[in-house]
């Protein structure tokens, strides 16, 4: 008996010290690849937008080369162990693709606009939830946001797409944008939840035939965003990893040079580089 109250002790004492040890990690941001992030946010691993297919498996957009253009820089198997919870801004495929579906465990915690709940229920995932304004997930305050994912006609056949603001005591607020251009809503999001973070789609993604209709912020769109950004820090994605997206990195470097916006205000990551953040 004895014995048993000794392990159960031991058991109960590396459980307490691991959750410790979770819950004082330092919020972080990883970018994986493309949109693809893992937060180390509360105490929290949250996976953002997973893509996560090997180079070359999913047919081009552009007409220049298959998708992605690039590998992942981690095995899968790190990407998605011991994630609490996926948030999906949409479902397109460079945001949740097949491997995605097939890899994460179908009881993981899901959070997903309106527009997909039907998706998620074929797929099989049995937590998942439509997020419709905001709600509190362990601690974690998410609000979706409405994103514009083009204009005019183009904006149409994109359909609908949503960012999150995560909000938590002592961490700094988040706001991923997600897949839209430029628009006062995203501008009226700034002033509303004054993000210590904004994670922008800084790709200039363009539909074969719409050539001059981004889908996502391109380089001039992103100097916008972060002239009315305030105090917050830019972290610009989504770049360098699909054969649509025409602002590369070196772009938006360029131009934030040319406009002397320094690397203390724009961040522009590499794949699987981790941003410790601050308050």
């Amino acid at each position: 008996m004895k014995k048993l109250i000794v392990a159960m002790a031991l058991t109960l004492s590396s459980a307490l010290s691991f959750g410790q040890i979770k819950s004082d990690t330092k919020p972080s941001v990883q970018l994986i690849r493309n949109a693809t992030l893992v937060i180390e946010y509360a105490g929290q691993k949250i996976l953002v937008d997973p893509m996560l297919s090997p180079k070359g498996a999913i047919d081009s957009w552009a007409g220049i080369q298959k998708n992605p253009t690039v590998e992942l820089t981690m095995p899968v198997e790190d990407i998605v162990i011991d994630v609490d919870l996926v948030l999906v801004t949409h479902t397109h495929e460079d945001h949740f693709d097949k491997p995605a579906s097939s890899i994460l465990a179908k009881s993981v915690d899901l959070i997903m606009q309106p527009a997909d709940k039907e998706f998620f229920r074929k797929e099989g995932f049995i937590n998942a939830k439509v997020l419709e304004d905001q709600k509190v997930w362990n601690g974690i305050t998410i609000h979706r946001v409405e994103g514009k994912h083009g204009s005019g006609k183009v904006l149409e056949m994109m359909g609908k797409t949503s960012g999150f603001v995560l909000q938590a005591n002592n961490q700094p607020t988040i706001y991923i944008v997600g897949d839209t251009i430029w628009n006062e809503d995203v501008k009226k999001d700034i002033e509303k939840f004054k993000p210590d973070y904004i994670i922008v789609n800084s790709g200039g993604a363009l539909i074969k035939g719409f050539g001059g209709t981004p889908i996502i912020m391109n380089e001039m769109q992103t100097m916008d965003l972060i002239a009315a950004s305030g105090k917050s820090k830019v972290i610009a994605i989504h770049m360098n990893s699909l054969d649509h997206c025409f602002t590369t990195r070196e772009v938006l470097k360029k131009k934030a040079t040319e406009l002397k916006i320094g690397k203390d205000k724009l961040i522009i990551p590499e794949d699987g580089e981790k941003l410790i953040l601050s308050l």
